[in-house]
């Protein structure tokens, strides 16, 4: 829990500054950066899907909530795939710089889906919910399938 409040403090200080106006001192700031967001997101993400797909009870206080973060989020990790970030620790293929036009059309279409994610949400209805996430939860899939060594 400890390391989730890390990662969610050190994101929201990054955050403080556009996306655009990240610089990264080494690849490596960059690569920590990018998972640290992306481990926030799917730390909130995946209750969200657990409601939706009725593996645990829906609660529309925690919903909201959790949407919330999953929207905020959405914006920050792509900053950290930088020229030469494509090394090391990391499961980004070399497409995302191959063909880069296509990742950020993902990324953009993972942002408004997380809007429309949290929209949906903060409506308190449970079947908005469920196709919201059905349809953000696509965005992470083909983003995946397309730009992430499993």
């Amino acid at each position: 829990m400890k390391k989730l409040a890390c990662l969610t403090l050190a994101a929201g200080l990054f955050a403080a500054l556009p996306a655009s106006a990240q610089t990264f001192a080494k690849a490596e700031d960059a690569i920590k950066y990018r998972q640290g967001a992306f481990n926030v997101i799917g730390s909130h993400f995946g209750p969200l899907g657990a409601m939706a797909t009725g593996k645990m009870p829906y609660n529309a206080r925690s919903a909201a909530a959790n949407a919330e973060v999953v929207a905020y989020m959405a914006r920050l990790p792509f900053a950290g795939f930088i020229p030469g970030s494509d090394k090391g620790q990391t499961r980004a293929k070399a497409e995302i710089w191959k063909d880069n036009a296509k990742f950020k059309a993902g990324a953009e279409k993972f942002q408004a889906e997380a809007a429309k994610l949290n929209t949906a949400a903060k409506s308190g209805d449970l079947n908005q919910l469920k196709a919201a996430f059905a349809d953000a939860a696509q965005t992470c899939k083909s983003c995946h399938d397309n730009f992430r060594s499993k």
